[in-house]
């Protein structure tokens, strides 16, 4: 079956907790790499980027009992393409599934809810950082995976005061996370969007485009693909652990507690 070149509805987008969904299947292929994927009209499932690990889970395809284990996901052109295995069947399935079938899918809530704090986490830190005297720090890129998650920014902390924002950047999250907030992810319109964002947007937002904005309470808001939690407080807590400045750039480590 030839892949298609219709983008992806991203279902998550509007709604992020919506973890079970029905979907048509589009096209099955084998990859170069030899692995099965699947492309649907629509997904919950989150495709990596953006600094966020994708989701797992899987795919029941309807009239078939057929099980489809979803590995890996990814987004190439705005089409999201899920990789796995059919279980059941040593792995191997002989033969193309059907365009047009109906397809159950169901997202791991564990790992998309680790992802989420990691995430939300990472734009919690952003906030802080002005609380603490560090507001000319610039984001830059971020690394939300549970192996070592860290948030990079263009500029620097002095050396000597390095230990003392550590604390507390750590006690200022905290302190946040024990209030808590609504957390929202809108598409907007780019002035709409760059209001909410203290009236600028990254240059790599295009001028025509409708931004996904996510805001944690009322904090200014910034331009997110990824899926975050429904409140600050679900979180739970982060742990600062490391503060490092090198060549004019700052990375701050961290993690998120139970």
């Amino acid at each position: 079956m030839e892949m298609d070149k219709s983008p992806t509805k991203l279902d998550y987008y509007d709604d992020m907790w919506n973890l079970h969904s029905t979907a048509t299947l589009v096209s099955h292929f084998k990859g170069d790499d030899g692995r099965h994927v699947l492309i649907l009209d629509r997904t919950i499932f989150y495709p990596q980027g953006g600094g966020q690990p994708a989701d797992t889970g899987f795919l029941i395809i309807h009239d078939s009992n057929i099980k489809f284990v979803v590995h890996d996901v990814r987004s190439k052109d705005g089409i999201v393409l899920h990789y796995g295995v059919f279980e059941g069947m040593g792995g191997e399935f002989e033969g193309t599934l059907e365009k047009g079938k109906e397809v159950s899918l169901s997202v791991d809530e564990d790992r998309r809810k680790l992802n989420s704090r990691l995430h939300s986490a990472g734009h919690l830190l952003d906030i802080c950082l002005p609380k603490i005297g560090l507001g000319h720090l610039e984001p830059g890129k971020a690394y939300h995976f549970s192996d070592g998650p860290w948030v990079e920014y263009k500029g620097v902390v002095p050396q000597n005061e390095m230990q003392n924002k550590q604390k507390e950047l750590e006690i200022e999250a905290n302190a946040l996370i024990s209030m808590g907030g609504k957390v929202s992810a809108d598409i907007l319109l780019y002035d709409e969007a760059a209001k909410l964002c203290g009236g600028i947007l990254p240059d790599y937002v295009p001028k025509e485009s409708t931004p996904r904005i996510v805001q944690i309470g009322d904090n200014p808001g910034c331009p997110c693909g990824g899926t975050h939690v429904l409140d600050v407080s679900d979180i739970t807590k982060i742990k600062v652990s490391q503060i490092r400045s090198k060549k004019g750039m700052t990375k701050v480590f961290y993690n998120v507690e139970s």
